[in-house]
């Protein structure tokens, strides 16, 4: 038994110490795995140091923008209707809220006075028109002098020159309608003393109304006269429409805004002045526009820049923006259709380093 024992030992020790060696090498060679080249390890390491980014390949494409702004509206015409000298309201022609003509008398002062004036200088100016006449005749007939002729002549064109300043007078004691609108509320009644800074009621003219609003000044070269604009006002679905009719020609300095005035037409009276409206204002289209993501614009002192990627390398590139939207901006200069601009990894990013774009957007 002993050696039956012994002999099965001596087999199978040297069968268990080969399986284990053959064993250990097997799980040795699936840990380690094959070894790469030399030349293989260095390419991946000069991948893995490149930066990985995000960019976008500039194309010239069609753009217009909408700009969304606020206003408000004035009248077409407007005056505050003050007398040009003092005196007693003698008539009072004008009806709250209602339509006049232009030319109409409005109000009317107590002119007796001058009028008395007036009548007392006509017949003086009667009187040395016969005067002058006699004097005249005589002067043809060398009875008088010249210089008695001027006298008389004199004498005549003063008695005219006053009866102008007096009709003159009499026509201050009137207010009548520079223009067709409708009348406010009135603020005197007949029998009332007015004076010039007392202000008997405002006159509109409500046909058209303006509407004035402001632009960023961004926006100073992609408007003009005769540009369309949409509006609506609170209390009212509707949509109305206008022209630009003017613009300021300064940027304001406080706001660095763009002023501008459009007219829109009122035929219903229904658009009061003072309004407050939303305004919508399509810019001119740009048939060739380059937009870019606006995270790929990096603003600068002085101005902005981005980077390309010229042969998987980081260039800078100074840029002159135009129009901005919610999420694009328009490059006007510095930027060429086909330059893969990059838009990720702005802050890791420097001049002429290695890049691998992993995605274009």
């Amino acid at each position: 038994m002993k050696r039956t024992t012994r002999i099965i030992l001596v087999v199978l020790i040297p069968i268990l110490l080969v399986g284990a060696f053959f064993l250990r090498k097997s799980l040795t060679s699936s840990e380690v795995g094959p070894q790469p080249s030399l030349q293989t390890a260095s390419v991946a390491q000069e991948r893995d140091n490149r930066l990985g980014v995000r960019a976008v390949i500039a194309e010239a494409v069609p753009f217009s923008n909408k700009l969304f702004t606020t206003g408000s509206i004035i009248a077409n015409e407007e005056v505050r209707l003050r007398p040009e000298t003092s005196g007693r309201i003698t008539k009072l022609t004008l009806d709250e809220g209602g339509s006049i003509r232009k030319g109409d008398i409005l109000v009317k002062l107590n002119d007796s006075e001058l009028r008395a004036q007036l009548l007392r200088a006509n017949l003086q100016q009667e009187l040395a028109e016969i005067r002058e006449g006699r004097q005249r005749s005589l002067l043809a007939n060398s009875a008088i002098a010249q210089e008695d002729y001027d006298v008389a002549l004199n004498q005549l064109q003063t008695i005219k020159a006053e009866i102008e300043l007096i009709e003159a007078q009499i026509e201050k004691t009137e207010i009548r309608a520079p223009f067709d609108g409708q009348i406010g509320l009135k603020n005197v009644s007949t029998g009332s003393y007015i004076t010039p800074s007392d202000i008997v009621a405002t006159l509109q003219d409500l046909r058209t109304i303006k509407i004035d609003f402001s632009i960023p000044e961004r926006y100073a070269a992609f408007v003009s006269a005769g540009d369309r604009i949409t509006f609506t006002r609170q209390g009212s679905d509707s949509v109305y429409t206008g022209t630009v009719m003017a613009i300021e020609p300064r940027i304001d300095a406080t706001t660095r805004t763009l002023q501008l005035r459009a007219t829109a037409p009122n035929p219903r009276r229904d658009i009061i002045p003072g309004a407050f409206v939303e305004i919508q204002f399509e810019l001119r289209a740009i048939p060739d526009a380059i937009l870019l993501p606006s995270e790929a614009v990096i603003p600068e002192l002085g101005g902005h820049s981005v980077f390309v990627s010229e042969g998987g390398i980081a260039k800078r590139r100074p840029i002159i923006t135009g129009i901005r939207t919610e999420n694009r901006v328009q490059i006007v200069e510095g930027i060429n259709p086909g330059d893969t601009v990059l838009t990720t990894g702005i802050l890791q990013l420097r001049e002429n380093v290695p890049v691998r774009i992993t995605e274009f957007q």
